[in-house]
């Protein structure tokens, strides 16, 4: 029987990169909707849309979703969310667990305007982690056990230093 995959994502200001443990990253795309202004279409992400910028007419705009790691716009961030994630069921992810990185100075509600984008992508599930806990997972850090890891998370729209012990940040 098919087992359900788990990913995660950084959902960054500058980029968005996906991850899984049994196939290393998916995909890596620059944080970049283009749309048509008249009507709202989304008409690119990613690198194509990254590319558009200062290069279209006035009834096409480049816009990064996100800002300062938190989403600025919601419904271009969720056709953004939705276009990724119909790119890596290509590959056979579908409906995945989903693991998505926070900054650790987000607030409830721009924690939730997170969940709720990621879960309109028809998501099996969704769980917040701080980014630089993210981070020093990824390092292979010992983040659990009860010693003091200091990691430095350096993005294109926040930076965050943060000690990280039993889990979490101290």
């Amino acid at each position: 029987m098919f087992g359900t995959t788990t990913i995660g994502i950084d959902l960054g200001t500058a980029n968005i990169l996906v991850y899984s443990k049994e196939k290393g990253i998916i995909l890596n795309e620059p944080s970049v909707v283009a749309l048509n202004t008249n009507d709202g279409t989304v008409l690119a992400i990613g690198q194509e849309a990254k590319e558009m910028i200062g290069k279209t007419p006035t009834s096409i705009s480049a816009v990064r979703p996100m800002k300062d790691g938190v989403i600025a716009d919601f419904d271009l961030t969720s056709g953004l969310l939705r276009e990724i994630m119909r790119r890596i069921s290509v590959s056979g992810v579908r409906k995945p667990n989903v693991v998505v990185c926070t900054p650790t100075g987000a607030t409830s509600v721009e924690r939730r305007a997170i969940s709720d984008a990621v879960r309109s992508t028809g998501a099996r599930s969704v769980v917040l982690i701080e980014e630089p806990v993210a981070a020093a997972i990824g390092a292979d850090l010992p983040v659990a056990e009860p010693v003091a890891n200091v990691i430095v998370d350096i993005g294109g729209g926040t930076s965050e230093i943060a000690i990280i012990s039993y889990g979490g940040v101290v």
